[in-house]
């Protein structure tokens, strides 16, 4: 198991936006389990909403999508990854069958489908409580860190 310091090491996301909090399982460079615990401290919740606390669907993808890059971050090795960063290229087949709210602890699972040279494609799924709440299907572009 990774926890958040391992994490940061791996994603380059940080406060408020690094929605992983601990690496629970990794099969190789085909799978990983992540979990994440939806707390009311989150900034997103005193806009979304203020009177009934929702989970954006688009940041149970990005959660998904940071697992995936701890994912492809474990896969090149983390020597290799240091000058490397994953852009999200799509995102396909996504549903949403329940609402993820404060207090919830999210799993996230995500598979790779293929790798061809710099492109992954990969799906996800997130469960609370062992019930299904989002599913999806994406694809992610490996490259260089450029300088600024």
């Amino acid at each position: 198991m990774k926890n958040i310091n391992d994490i940061m090491h791996l994603v380059p996301h940080r406060y408020p936006f690094l929605l992983i909090d601990r690496i629970l399982q990794v099969d190789g460079d085909q799978a990983i389990k992540v979990l994440k615990n939806v707390t009311i401290n989150e900034a997103i919740f005193t806009g979304h909403f203020p009177e009934y606390p929702v989970m954006p669907g688009v940041l149970i993808l990005e959660a998904m999508a940071q697992a995936a890059v701890a994912l492809v971050a474990i896969a090149f090795g983390e020597e290799q990854f240091k000058n490397k960063l994953v852009f999200l290229t799509s995102i396909e087949k996504a549903t949403f069958t329940k609402q993820v709210i404060p207090g919830d602890s999210m799993i996230l699972d995500v598979k790779k489908v293929r790798a061809r040279m710099n492109l992954w494609i990969m799906e996800g799924e997130t469960t609370v409580n062992g019930a299904k709440v989002a599913t999806a299907q994406f694809s992610a572009m490996i490259a260089d860190k450029v300088s600024a």
